[in-house]
C-alpha cells in the first residue's frame, strides 16, 4: 500500500474499509476535512495523490471493503473539493463507473450513492461524462438486486434534472448510444430509455425531432412490449412526436417512412395501426417530398388494406386515396418502375382485397404513364398473366383492364392471347370455370373481332387436336349465346354480302375445322347453307361419335333460341332457302331418334310448308347446286377440302393413339 504523508493518516484509511457503518462514517468526515485544509493550502497535487490511491489501488483490492471504500473515500474527496471539484473529475468519475460493474452488490449500491452524492455537488460539470453514465445505468436498472435498481433510479433521477438545467448536454453525441441501447429487450431498459426519450424531448433547447428517424425504429419495437407500462409509454412518447411532426416546417419524413413501412408489417395490430397512422399523416403532409418513397410507402398500404383490423383497414384505404390524389397531380415527379416493382409483387398477395388494388393502381399508371410503364412491362408481365388465373373473379376482371391497357402494343396483345390459350390448355377446369368470364369480358374492352381472330390465328396451328377442338366448341358456344358478341354475330350474317363479314368468317373457318359441330354452327350463322350441307354430308363414321352428339344437341337448342329467330323465318321460303333445309335434315338425320334433340328438330321442321313447294323446293336446289363454290371471294370448295384434310388428320391421330394403347 502506498504510503501518503500526514493528509491522510493510517487510522482514516483503514476506518473507510472497516466493517462498521460507524467507523466508516468518521473516516469520510476526517478525509472530507483533510482535502479542505488541503485545497486551502493550495496543495492540489497532494490532493492528486489520495484521490490515486483511492481510485487505482483501493478499487482493485479483491476484498470488497476496500473497494466500497475507495468510493466512500472519492465521494468525501469530491464534498472536500467543493468548487475545485471538477477539475479533478476525470481521476474521480471513471472508478466509480467501472464499480457499477462489480461482481458485489454491495458495491454496485455504493457506486450509486457515491455518484448521486458527487452529482449533486457538480451538477453540470458532471454532463461531459454522461454517455458513460447513461451506459452504466442502462446496465444497471435491470440489476438482479431490487436495493441497486431503486438507488439507480435515485441516481436515474438527478442526471435527469442536471441534464435538463444544463446547456452543457451534446444531443449529437448522444443519439448514437441511444440507437444501441433501443433494441436492448429487458423491460427495466426500456421504461429507462423511452423515460430518458420524454425527458430529453422536453427539453426546449433540444430538439429530438431532429434525430427520431435514429431511433424510431425502437421506440415503435416498444408498442408491442409485453408489458403495458411500457406499451402505454411508448404511445405517449409516439403520439408527442407525432404532433411535434404536424407543428414542425422541417421534417425528414423519408427516413422515417422507411421505419414506418418495416412496422406496418408489424405482427402486433396496434403497432400496425399506429404505424399506418403515421404514414397516412405523413401523406397529408409532405405530399410531393415523399414521392421518392411511394412505392415503399405503397408496399405497406396495400397489405393493409386486407388487414383483419377493421381500423386499419379504415387508415390504409384513406391513405391509399391520398396517395392516387398526389400521382393525379402532373407536377409530381415519381418512380414509375418502382411503384410497378411493389405492384408486381403484391399481386401473388394472398389478400383479395390487396391484389384488387394493386390492379387498380395498374390500371391507373397504364392509363397515366402508358409510355413509361411500357418500358418496365418485361418485369411486371408475367405476373399480370399469372393472376388471370386468380380464384375471384373480380380480381381476374380487374387484371383484363390491365391487359386492355396493355394490348395497345400488338406483341403484348398476341403475347396475352398465347398465355390464355396454353393456360386453358394447363388447366382445363380454368376454361371450364373462367373461359367465358374472361374471353367475354376481352370482347368487351378490345372487340370481339380482334379477340376471336387473334384465337382463331393461334388455334389454327395448334398441335394438340383434342385441346384444339375444346378450345374451339368454347369459343364458338359464347360466340353463338353471349349478348355481348351481339354485333359480332350480325357481321357473320353478313358473310356472304358484306367484306368484313367475309373476312371474320374466313379468319375463323380453319381453327372452327377442328370442330365439326362448330364449323357447322358457322356456316349456318353466316348464311353458308349449301357449304353447310357439304360439310355435313363429309361426316365420316368416325366424327359422329358421343361427343360429336353433344355437341349437337347443344345446337339444336340455340337453334330455338332469338339468337337463330332469322334462320327459323327463313324455313317459311323454302325454295328460297333450299340448302338450310337440307342442311336441317341432315343434321336430323345424324341425332338418334330417341333423342329430345332430335324431337325438337323434328318438331320444328314438320312446321315447315315443304309439302307444297317440294317442287319449287328441288328447283332452287338445282339453281344453286354450284353458285356458293365460290361467293365474294370465298373458295368454298378449298374450305371444304380444308375441313376434310383436317377430319383425316384427326382420324390419324385417333387410330395411333388406339395403337400405342393396344401396345401397352
Amino acid at each position: 500500500m502506498t504510503e501518503v504523508a500526514f493528509e491522510v493518516p493510517e487510522i482514516v484509511l483503514r476506518n473507510l474499509a472497516d466493517r462498521t457503518y460507524e467507523k466508516r462514517r468518521i473516516a469520510a468526515v476526517e478525509l472530507e476535512v483533510i482535502v479542505k485544509s488541503l485545497c486551502a493550502a493550495g496543495e492540489q497535487e497532494n490532493v492528486t495523490t489520495i484521490i490515486d490511491l483511492l481510485a487505482k489501488e483501493y478499487t482493485q483490492y479483491p476484498q470488497s471493503n476496500f473497494r466500497k471504500a475507495a468510493l466512500i473515500g472519492l465521494t468525501s474527496i469530491t464534498f472536500g473539493l467543493a468548487g475545485e471539484a471538477a477539475r479533478h473529475l476525470d481521476q474521480i468519475i471513471p472508478p466509480i463507473l467501472n464499480s457499477f460493474l462489480d461482481q458485489d452488490i454491495q458495491v454496485r449500491y455504493y457506486a450509486c450513492e457515491a455518484l448521486y452524492n458527487i452529482a449533486k455537488i457538480v451538477r453540470g460539470e458532471i454532463v461531459v461524462f454522461f454517455n458513460q453514465i447513461f451506459n452504466v445505468l442502462c446496465k444497471i436498472t435491470a440489476d438482479s438486486d431490487t436495493g441497486v435498481q431503486n438507488a439507480s433510479h435515485l441516481l436515474d433521477g438527478l442526471i435527469k434534472d442536471i441534464v435538463t438545467e444544463t446547456d452543457q448536454f451534446c444531443i449529437e453525441d448522444f443519439i448514437p448510444l441511444l440507437r444501441e441501447r433501443m433494441n436492448v429487450l429487458n423491460p427495466l431498459v426500456r421504461r429507462f430509455l423511452v423515460g430518458w426519450i420524454i425527458v430529453l424531448d422536453g427539453v426546449p433547447d433540444i430538439d429530438l425531432l431532429g434525430f427520431l428517424p435514429d431511433f424510431l425504429d425502437g421506440l415503435f419495437n416498444m408498442l408491442s412490449d409485453s408489458n403495458l407500462e411500457i406499451r402505454q409509454q411508448a404511445d405517449s412518447a409516439v403520439c408527442e412526436f407525432l404532433q411535434e411532426i404536424k407543428n414542425s416546417p422541417n421534417v425528414d419524413y423519408g427516413r422515417m417512412a422507411e421505419t414506418l413501412v418495416q412496422m406496418a408489417d408489424s405482427s402486433d395490430g396496434f403497432t400496425r395501426l399506429t404505424a399506418i397512422t403515421w404514414i397516412d399523416e405523413f401523406v397529408k403532409l409532405g405530399g410531393e417530398q415523399l414521392a421518392p418513397y411511394y412505392a415503399d410507402i405503397l408496399s405497406a398500404v396495400l397489405p393493409c388494406i386486407a388487414d383483419k383490423e377493421e381500423k386499419i383497414r379504415v387508415v390504409a384505404r384513406e391513405t391509399n386515396e391520398e396517395i392516387r390524389s398526389v400521382y393525379a397531380d402532373s407536377s409530381c415527379a415519381f418512380d414509375v418502375g418502382s411503384v410497378l416493382t411493389v405492384a408486381g409483387r403484391l399481386l401473388s398477395s394472398e389478400w383479395e382485397a390487396t391484389r384488387i388494388e394493386v390492379l387498380h393502381w395498374m390500371s391507373t399508371l397504364f392509363n397515366r404513364y402508358y409510355d413509361e410503364v411500357i418500358m418496365f412491362l418485361s418485369e411486371i408481365f408475367e405476373s399480370l398473366l399469372s393472376v388471370l388465373s386468380d380464384p375471384s373473379d373480380e380480381v381476374v376482371l380487374l387484371a383484363l383492364d390491365v391487359h386492355t391497357c396493355i394490348a395497345r402494343d400488338p406483341l403484348c396483345f398476341h403475347n396475352l392471347v398465347f398465355y390464355l390459350i396454353n393456360n386453358f390448355r394447363v388447366y382445363s377446369s380454368l376454361l371450364e370455370a373462367r373461359g367465358a368470364l374472361i374471353i367475354r369480358r376481352l370482347c368487351i374492352l378490345l372487340t370481339a373481332e380482334r379477340i376471336y381472330k387473334e384465337f382463331a390465328a393461334i388455334l389454327e396451328k395448334e398441335s394438340d387436336l383434342n385441346f384444339a377442338s375444346i378450345m374451339v366448341q368454347a369459343l364458338n358456344l359464347i360466340l353463338l349465346t353471349s349478348s355481348e358478341l351481339a354485333d359480332t354475330r350480325t357481321l357473320l350474317r353478313q358473310s356472304l354480302v358484306n367484306p368484313s363479314g367475309k373476312d371474320l368468317f374466313i379468319s375463323l373457318y380453319s381453327s372452327w375445322c377442328h370442330s365439326p359441330v362448330s364449323i357447322v354452327s358457322l356456316c349456318l350463322l353466316a348464311q353458308a347453307y349449301q357449304h353447310a350441307s357439304s360439310v355435313i354430308h363429309s361426316l365420316g363414321e368416325e366424327e359422329i361419335n358421343v361427343k360429336f352428339l353433344v355437341q349437337l344437341d347443344k345446337l339444336i337448342l340455340i337453334l330455338e333460341t332469338p339468337i337463330f329467330a332469322y334462320l327459323r323465318f327463313q324455313l317459311l321460303e323454302p325454295a328460297q332457302y333450299p340448302w338450310l333445309l337440307k342442311s336441317l335434315y341432315g343434321l336430323l338425320m345424324l341425332l338418334p331418334q330417341q333423342s329430345s334433340a332430335f324431337k325438337t328438330l323434328r318438331n320444328r321442321l314438320k312446321s315447315v310448308p315443304l309439302q307444297t313447294h317440294i317442287s319449287q323446293l328441288n328447283e332452287g336446289v338445282g339453281m344453286c347446286q354450284d353458285t356458293e363454290n365460290t361467293h365474294i371471294g370465298i373458295d368454298f370448295r378449298s374450305k371444304l377440302l380444308l375441313f376434310q384434310q383436317m377430319q383425316e388428320q384427326r382420324r390419324i391421330k385417333v387410330k395411333t393413339q388406339v395403337k400405342q394403347r393396344l401396345k401397352k
